[in-house]
């Protein structure tokens, strides 16, 4: 590095520019003369290296770049190609940045005979014999005698109430904004125990949506238990109604004296 600093920087880099069709040559002795396009722009590396960028000419290589990295030791020093490469411009179609397949999985996903297992330092749990701060849980756990493995944390019943609250079943769905009432007031209701149970149960009626599934009790349907339809009376109808399509249609003669 001390070396570096003696050269003259602006002939490196201007060798380094210059060599244009240098890195040409290798980026055609590497891929074939038809597959190397126009010369599209340099892109500095470090002190004493560039890349020339070419425009890749290659089936399913659309907006694709030769990449030719070409380097020297200093001023009056020849300047040697150091890699070629293949990479994407700007307009290129490329794969999406990869995810690993744990954060890959949602809600639906797991199959049967599937198995997720969960990262040991999930947040959203934590180990039993820690307080849960959720009397149900202390409760289980005290008439049971041993308890839980793990049990949700703070942080797992507040995430669980945020995502319940904004689903299909909370009070922002449009069927919740087209309800007569709230689930809270129904009969069908069954309320959840612990800390969630003041804004959540579970819809124990086969006709709603929501059966088998937890609810917000300020979600609602059209079968709330309180519904009532008014019924009006039937339209009178009169006695005797006649059909025309049964009626025989006899023509007439013509009437005596009528032209003669």
């Amino acid at each position: 590095m001390t070396l570096l600093l003696t050269l003259d920087d602006g002939a490196v880099r201007r060798a380094l520019a210059d060599a244009v069709e240098l890195a040409r040559a290798a980026a055609v002795d590497e891929a074939g003369a038809g597959q190397v396009g126009a010369h599209v722009g340099i892109q500095p590396e470090d002190a004493v290296s560039v890349s020339h960028l070419f425009e890749a000419e290659m089936p399913g290589y659309r907006g694709w770049r030769w990449s030719v990295t070409v380097a020297t030791a200093g001023a009056g020093e020849p300047v040697t190609v150091s890699e070629v490469m293949l990479t994407p411009g700007p307009e290129a179609l490329v794969a999406p940045k990869w995810v690993p397949w744990e954060r890959r999985v949602r809600a639906g996903d797991l199959g049967v005979g599937d198995i997720f297992p969960t990262d040991e330092d999930d947040p959203r749990l934590v180990p039993a014999y820690l307080s849960s701060d959720d009397p149900a849980v202390e409760e289980v756990a005290r008439e049971i005698g041993l308890g839980r493995v793990h049990v949700l944390s703070r942080f797992g019943r507040q995430e669980a109430a945020t995502r319940w609250r904004n689903g299909e079943f909370g009070p922002r769905s449009d069927m919740a904004r087209s309800a007569p009432a709230t689930c809270g007031t129904c009969g069908f209701y069954l309320q959840l125990a612990g800390s969630l149970r003041a804004a959540f149960g579970v819809c124990g009626n086969e006709i709603s949506p929501a059966d088998g599934h937890v609810v917000n009790t300020e979600y609602g349907c059209g079968a709330h238990s309180e519904v009532e339809v008014e019924v009006t009376s039937s339209v009178p109808v009169a006695e005797l109604v006649y059909d025309d399509s049964l009626l025989d249609m006899e023509p007439l003669g013509k009437p005596a004296g009528d032209g003669e």
